[in-house]
């Protein structure tokens, strides 16, 4: 059987990288919860191949990510511009994807991050979830999951 992240671990990674990243002074932490609402306006995505197939993604409302990107770039809220929620959502993706990874069998790689500046619902139609943390920021929804791929890839070439 191929190990997967439970939901302790994404809670537990989740809460690590914002605590380093977006919230560092400790006021204003990732609060799981369930979710009242899923907003998914912004997806930022990597892919995992490997060993195990899947990808992990980090989705939020359209002020959450731009809070992200503030939090995550150092600039002011009013500052912020769509290349830099890009950039942000992408880069917590990254991040948040590498500590998933490592709890994954050995040989795995990491795909760039894409974003989705929409609802990434119906993007991943080959994938079940794994596991996932909703959760609020700055009384913003904010959802982290990790989900396995279905499709048999076997035989197919890279090339």
């Amino acid at each position: 059987m191929t190990a997967k992240p439970t939901e302790d671990d994404l809670r537990t990674i989740a809460q690590q990288v914002w605590s380093s990243y977006l919230d560092t002074d400790g006021s204003q932490p990732l609060v799981p919860e369930p979710a009242k609402s899923v907003a998914t306006d912004v997806t930022g995505s990597v892919s995992v191949t490997g060993a195990w197939r899947g990808h992990v993604l980090v989705s939020c409302s359209t002020e959450a990510s731009r809070n992200a990107a503030a939090a995550l770039l150092g600039m002011e809220l009013d500052e912020v511009t769509d290349d830099d929620v890009v950039d942000a959502l992408g880069e917590l993706a990254n991040i948040i994807g590498g500590n998933v990874k490592s709890l994954l069998p050995e040989p795995c790689a990491l795909s760039l991050p894409h974003v989705h500046v929409e609802s990434a619902a119906g993007k991943y139609p080959a994938a079940v979830e794994v596991c996932k943390l909703d959760g609020s920021w700055l009384n913003e929804s904010v959802t982290v999951s990790v989900l396995e791929s279905t499709a048999d890839f076997a035989g197919v070439s890279a090339s």
